[in-house]
C-alpha cells in the first residue's frame, strides 16, 4: 500500500502569532489516522510550530534547502541543520522556486542528494505552465523534470522520495485540473517510473496532486487510482479546510 499524504505548504504566509495559532488548532482537530499529515511553515517559525504540534502525529517539512553542505552560504539552510531540528520532509523544485529563483533540474539534483544523505524525504515537485499544456508539450516537460531530477537515484533512494504534480496553471488561480486530467498525469508519471525502475518500485511511490485542491474537490481527486494525496496551498492556511481535505480519503 502506498502512503496517503496531505502536505500543507504555508508559503510566505502567517505572522508568528498566526502560525502558532494555526498549529495549535491543527494539534487538536480530528485527522484521519491512515494519512501522513505534513505542515510546511516558513522556516523562521518552524521550531515554535513543531513545539505546538508535539502531541499530534503531524510531521514537519521545510519549503527549501541548500544544495550544498554546511559552510559559508549566508541565508541558506543545510540538510544537516534541517535534520538536527527533527524535520522529516523538504519541498524540492516547487514551481515558485523554479520560476522566481531560476532553480534548474541540475540545482534540484544537488538538493535531493543532500536531503537523502541526511535521511530527509524530498517532496519533488513537477508540472507545466498553461502555455506548455496548450502546446501539448505538458507530458514531455514533466517527463524531462522527472528524468533529470530523479533518475540518477537508486531504487532504494527513490523509495525515500515523494512526487508532487503541480499543474502551474491551477495554482492560486482557483482553476483545478479535472479529476480525469489529474489521473491522466499521475498515471503518466507512474508509467515513467515503471520504465526506469519497474512496476513494483513505481507502485510504492506516493504521487500528490498540487493545484487548488480544496474540501469541495479533494474527495473526487483522491479517489483516482494514482493520486495518493495532495500538496495543499491556500486551503492549508485554515485548520478547518485543511482537516477536511485530510479526511477526504
Amino acid at each position: 500500500m502506498r502512503k496517503k499524504i496531505v502536505a500543507g505548504n504555508w508559503k510566505m504566509n502567517k505572522s508568528q502569532y498566526e502560525a502558532n495559532k494555526l498549529a495549535n488548532e491543527l494539534a487538536v482537530v480530528q485527522l484521519a489516522v491512515n494519512v501522513e499529515v505534513i505542515v510546511i511553515p516558513t522556516s523562521i517559525f518552524i521550531s515554535e510550530v513543531k513545539s505546538n504540534l508535539q502531541n499530534s502525529s503531524i510531521k514537519l517539512g521545510v519549503q527549501n534547502t541548500a544544495g550544498t553542505d554546511n559552510g559559508a552560504y549566508t541565508g541558506e539552510i543545510s540538510a544537516a541543520q534541517i535534520k538536527s531540528a527533527g524535520i522529516e520532509y523538504a519541498l524540492v523544485g516547487h514551481s515558485e522556486r523554479r520560476e522566481y529563483f531560476n532553480e534548474s533540474n541540475k540545482d534540484l539534483v544537488q538538493k535531493i542528494n543532500q536531503l537523502l544523505a541526511h535521511s530527509i524525504t524530498p517532496i519533488y515537485c513537477c508540472g507545466e505552465v498553461l502555455a506548455e499544456r496548450e502546446k501539448g508539450n505538458h507530458f514531455n516537460l514533466v517527463k524531462t523534470q522527472i528524468e533529470e531530477g530523479l533518475f540518477h537515484l537508486s531504487e532504494t533512494e527513490l523509495l525515500n522520495c515523494v512526487i508532487a504534480y503541480e499543474p502551474v496553471w491551477a495554482i492560486g488561480t482557483g482553476v483545478t485540473a479535472s479529476s480525469d486530467q489529474a489521473q491522466e498525469m499521475h498515471g503518466f508519471i507512474r508509467s515513467i517510473l515503471v520504465e526506469k525502475y519497474g512496476q513494483d518500485i513505481a507502485n510504492k511511490i506516493s504521487i500528490l496532486y498540487g493545484g487548488s485542491c480544496k474540501p469541495s474537490n479533494a474527495q473526487e481527486l483522491f479517489a483516482n487510482s494514482d493520486v495518493d494525496g495532495g500538496l495543499i496551498g491556500g486551503a492549508s492556511l485554515v485548520a478547518e479546510s485543511f482537516a477536511a481535505i485530510v479526511n477526504s480519503f
